[in-house]
């Protein structure tokens, strides 16, 4: 709905004040048109639940091959539904959100052979990208970028949309140039993407930063030492049982202390301020920008 906005105006004649009204109809505030490609895994459904809560923002499609037809806000456990069914085409969504006009962005939990693709669609259409998706290869993030730049297009590429993460990534490059002993451990309830994301892109950093860590212990090939990550000997260990919550530590050590840091995902329900944070941001976006952090 549009809205009036008036201002008074005063003016003075020869001493004698004239007051005036002008009023100006403002265009409606439009919102965020969201669509959730991967709309019945737990992340998807959780992430629908989170965009309809959320101000600023709207559920205008969901794309997946599980459920077609059923109501989105019935599938993620909404009191109402959204009269949003899921639908398996995503080409048809988005090009309803594009004849709106609207501005747009489509969350991707996909999988990483089809991210290419579906970026390319949605920037097509007009639309911004957050992609979040398991083991992305480098040479895809690349070639997004590329594209996305000749597009001026927004997109997002998280590793991981937690703040808590993020968190924990920054301190960990913070305390890397006051230890020269480092080694991450993980435990996660499944055997499944080992080593993490988060341990990767953790070991990334630390190594991006050109220092060289654990000299005493570089050189070992005794496998119970863990996976070396990286090129400087940062080494990470994984503990997978059922149960367990998806917990990173770093550990720090120098003369006399060492310095623990350590993140734990309880519920899917983490990444949901992140991606709140990213929707809102990514449509200000001309190009493709590679972590939550850039953000925060």
């Amino acid at each position: 709905m549009a809205s009036l906005s008036c201002q008074l105006h005063a003016t003075d004649f020869s001493g004698r004040i004239h007051r005036t009204i002008s009023c100006s109809t403002q265009p409606p505030q439009t919102n965020i048109k969201v669509v959730i490609n991967g709309a019945t895994k737990n992340i998807g459904r959780a992430a629908i639940a989170a965009v309809t809560r959320a101000r600023g923002m709207e559920i205008s499609g969901a794309v997946d091959t599980r459920l077609v037809g059923e109501d989105a806000g019935k599938v993620s456990g909404l009191d109402e539904p959204l009269e949003v069914p899921i639908l398996n085409d995503l080409t048809m969504v988005l090009g309803s959100i594009a004849q709106s006009k609207a501005t747009g962005v489509v969350v991707d939990f996909t999988e990483s052979s089809t991210v290419f693709d579906n970026v390319k669609q949605a920037t097509a259409f007009g639309l911004s990208s957050i992609v979040h998706v398991p083991k992305i290869e480098l040479e895809t993030v690349s070639a997004l970028s590329a594209f996305c730049e000749k597009a001026s297009m927004g997109c997002l590429v998280a590793p991981t949309l937690s703040i808590g993460s993020v968190l924990l990534q920054q301190a960990a490059i913070s305390a890397s140039f006051h230890y020269i002993n480092v080694e991450i451990v993980e435990s996660r309830p499944t055997p499944s993407d080992l080593p993490s994301p988060e341990a990767n892109q953790i070991a990334t950093n630390l190594t991006d930063l050109g220092q060289l860590y654990n000299r005493e212990d570089i050189s070992t090939d005794n496998p119970a030492r863990g996976q070396v990550l990286g090129e400087d000997g940062i080494r990470v260990h994984s503990l997978v049982l059922p149960g367990l919550p998806s917990s990173t530590a770093v550990h720090f050590s120098g003369a006399g202390e060492v310095y623990t840091l350590r993140h734990d995902i309880t519920s899917v329900q983490c990444l949901m301020p992140g991606l709140i944070i990213a929707i809102r941001k990514v449509v200000r976006l001309k190009n493709l920008i590679y972590g939550l952090e850039k953000f925060l």
